[in-house]
Order: structure tokens, then sequence, then C-alpha cells
């Protein structure tokens, strides 16, 4: 086996995964967003709010078009890096696969177009039941994958027959109690996602002194939003911390840098993992027993140290170790970021304090970081396996890949995603930067003399404790 071309087989899965993930995240908690936006111009006939669709309609669309060109690569990865992994789970991924096409796909495809030419065309309830429609079959997107993902992380219900995984109970695969905890992770992490970017999006317009209407509904709405959904992140993630310790120890020892067995356990806040000699320099440690009560939910329970595992079976130890101390400490951030801009909303505050809208600005990169260190902590963190306990990731490379051909593909990976993301992030960045357009108004929505404002604008203007730009 030519390792190195395992190793750049690993780094362009790696690469294509992360440039893959910032998308759906994003458009699932676009999804949402529009949803919400349109059921309130229903319910409450405010222009606003139907500006305010359009706009992030428009955004919606490049995101969705990016998350399905970079994710259509990885199916083809399988076949030409990994096509050990494809015949022999074939039989189990390729039928989940077909679901979330069947459903995710057909659901977002047929009723995306209502959302960008039906408006005219069609009834008010039923535009609303398509964008309905389009966030359901993203989050069919995010279910069937997150299933498919579990059984590679926990595999259950299945057979073998000629060296294949053949499915035997698609209720425990699909219904697997890992997925309860998984997946409802993910999806309030793109939630989040969503909230966080229309908040910095609407920060950034209160700094600019533009969209004033527009701009103090993203912003606390956004924030609103992250602070209802950020604890209840924290929750999921400890339940998916649950399953880590009871099917993955040497992932959770890695993740907790522990290398001995500890009755009760204690908790690595932070440190430098030495590999080579088994310990933690620099450590900065809970005693027991905080460490099995985050671990087991006990004071008494058992931890297991990596000094009690093959080490051919280790996970490499330092990147699960930070990764996931990154992805806490930028929920941490986002949590208290929320909280905070939250009680500020409520006493009015929060459109007028400069540092707290700088904060909520640069806050948007935040939700990104954390989806990524926590897939990084997810995947790294399972190696050597690929299918857990069962088939190691050495043995699911494609026989006979050669160093070249995982050179010219990887840097072609690597050329074209690049030129993907910088065209997109620059048309997007060129959507936010032009704004929320009214109809009615193009205009820069600034409440100056001699210039109109938007209708959005016209109509925050009526309300009281409005302020203009010129005031």
């Amino acid at each position: 086996m030519d390792m190195t071309a395992l190793l750049l087989s690993r780094i362009q899965f790696a690469f294509t995964i992360t440039f893959h993930i910032i998308f759906p995240s994003f458009t699932i908690g676009l999804a949402a967003w529009l949803t919400v936006l349109e059921t309130l111009h229903l319910r409450t006939g405010r222009p606003v709010y139907q500006v305010l669709f359009e706009f992030w309609l428009k955004i919606f669309g490049v995101a969705f078009g990016l998350g399905v060109v970079s994710g259509i690569v990885m199916a083809f990865q399988f076949g030409t890096n990994w096509s050990v992994l494809s015949k022999m789970s074939g039989p189990i991924q390729g039928p989940l696969l077909m679901y979330e096409t069947f459903t995710a796909f057909m659901l977002e495809a047929g009723f995306f177009g209502v959302l960008i030419f039906g408006r005219s065309r069609v009834r008010p309830w039923f535009y609303l039941f398509s964008t309905a429609m389009v966030a359901l079959g993203t989050t069919f997107s995010a279910f069937w994958i997150m299933v498919n993902n579990s059984w590679m992380q926990v595999p259950t219900g299945f057979a073998m027959e000629n060296g294949a995984f053949v499915p035997n109970d698609w209720t425990k695969i699909i219904f697997n109690s890992v997925v309860w905890s998984r997946f409802p992770h993910m999806l309030l992490a793109s939630y989040l996602t969503g909230a966080f970017c229309v908040a910095a999006t609407g920060a950034w317009y209160l700094l600019r002194k533009v969209y004033h209407a527009e701009s103090r509904i993203m912003l606390r709405m956004g924030l609103g939003l992250a602070a209802v959904l950020m604890p209840v992140q924290l929750l999921f993630g400890h339940l998916v911390g649950g399953y880590v310790n009871t099917y993955q120890p040497a992932k959770m020892a890695a993740i907790e840098g522990r290398w001995n067995d500890e009755r009760p356990g204690s908790e690595v806040l932070f440190a430098w993992p030495d590999v080579e000699n088994r310990r933690n320099l620099f450590a900065i440690t809970l005693p027991p027993p905080f460490g099995s009560l985050i671990d087991s939910d006990s004071l008494t329970a058992g931890e297991t140290g990596l000094n009690s595992i093959p080490p051919e079976n280790w996970p490499p130890v330092v990147i699960p170790f930070y990764s996931f101390r990154i992805m806490v400490g930028c929920g941490l951030a986002m949590l208290g970021l929320a909280w905070f801009g939250t009680y500020l909303s409520f006493r009015h505050r929060l459109a007028y304090i400069r540092p707290m809208l700088w904060l909520t600005f640069l806050s948007f990169p935040l939700p990104f970081i954390a989806i990524i260190t926590g897939w990084f902590t997810a995947e790294v963190g399972r190696q050597p396996w690929v299918v857990y306990g069962m088939l190691r990731t050495a043995d699911a490379m494609t026989p006979f890949l050669t160093t070249r051909a995982a050179t010219i593909s990887l840097v072609i990976f690597c050329a074209v995603y690049a030129f993907i993301f910088l065209f997109g992030t620059f048309y997007i960045y060129r959507l936010i930067r032009t704004g929320p357009r009214s109809k009615l108004f193009e205009t820069s929505h600034l409440a100056v003399p001699n210039r109109p404002m938007s209708l959005a604008d016209q109509e925050q203007s009526q309300e009281p404790g409005y302020v203009s730009a010129g005031e």
C-alpha cells in the first residue's frame, strides 16, 4: 500500500468536506429564516418582512448552488479514492444517499423554483407552503447524511455477506439512538449559523447607518433566536458526548487528553498533549469527579485512558483535543454574545452601543468555525476506523492508488474549490453590500433630507422611538 497516497487521499477528503459543509449548514439556517420571514409577512402584512425575504432569498440561492456543486464531488471521491469502502458499505450507504435524493433534493428542487418565479403566480398561502417545503428539504438532507455518518460511527443493523455490509434491520440503522442526538446537534448548529449571519449583517448595516428598519429586525431576531437555541445546543452536545464515551472510548480519551484510567475522572481544561511521552504539558485540570460528571453524568464512574487502549487504535490525539476545545469555546462565546445582546435589545439599547455592534458583526465566523472543528473532532477522532471497529481507513482506500494520481486529484480539487469559493463568496458579499431594497424605492435607505426612505424605513419611522441617521 502507498502510504503517501493514503495520506493525500485523507487530506483531500478532509479538504472537500470542510469546504462543502460550510454551505449546507448556512442554507439550512437560511431556509428556516426565510420561512419565519414569510410567515411574519402573511400574519402582519408589514412590507419590511417581504423586503428582507427577497434579500435573503438571493443569498440563499447562491449558497445553495455552491453547496450542490461542492457536494457532487463527494460522491465521486468514494469511487476514485475509496473504492473498497464503496464496495463494502454500498448496500447500506447507497440506499441512504438515494433516500436523500428522493426526499431532500425533490423538495428543494421542486419548490425552490416557486420561490424564485412564483411570488406573483401562486396564492400567498402556497408561496409560504413552498418556502416551508424548501426548509423541510434541507432538513431531510441533513437527516440522511447524519444517518449515514452515524452508521459509520456506530455500525448496527447489518450482517457481513461476501465481504460486504448488508442491511438486515433498517430500523436499527435509521432510528439508531446515536442519530437522535447527532442530528439535532447538527440541525441546531445550522440554525445558529443562520442566526448569527443574519445578526452580523444587521449589525454591519447599523454601523454603516443604513437600512434602519431591516437591520434592527435582523439584529434583534438573530440574537434572540441564538439566545434561545444555544442552551439547547449545549444540551445536545452533551448527549453527543455521551454516545462517544459509550461507543468510542479512544476518541473520548483523546478529546479529554486522558492517558490513564481514572475513577472518578478529572477534567483537563487546557494542556499540550505530549503523545510521545504519554503525558500532558502545561495542564490546567479540574480535580475528580468533574471528568466523570461531565463524561458519564456520574460522581463515581471510571473513565478510560489511552494507555489501556492499543496504540494502533489511537486517533491522532492533538487534533481532536484542540478542535473540541475550539468548538466549545466558540459555543460559549456565541452564548454570551446572544444573551447579552438580547438583554440590550429588551432595554432598547442594542442598536446604539457600537462596541456591541462590532462584536456582533465580527461574530459571523464563530458558527462556521464551531461546525468545522466539531466535524474534525468527530471524524479525526474516529480514526483509524472508517467504519468504527469494522473497517480501517487504510483498508478502505482504492487498491493500487498511486501518489501521482492522488496528488493530481488533490491539486485539481483545491484549485477548483478555491475558484468557486472566491467568486461565490465575492458575489454573496456584493449582494449583502447592495442590501435589502424595496421595489418602490431603490435608495440607500438613509433618512436624510431630499432622499426618500425605503418602504420598510417609512414604516419603521412611524414607530415610537425611531431615530433616523440624520438625527
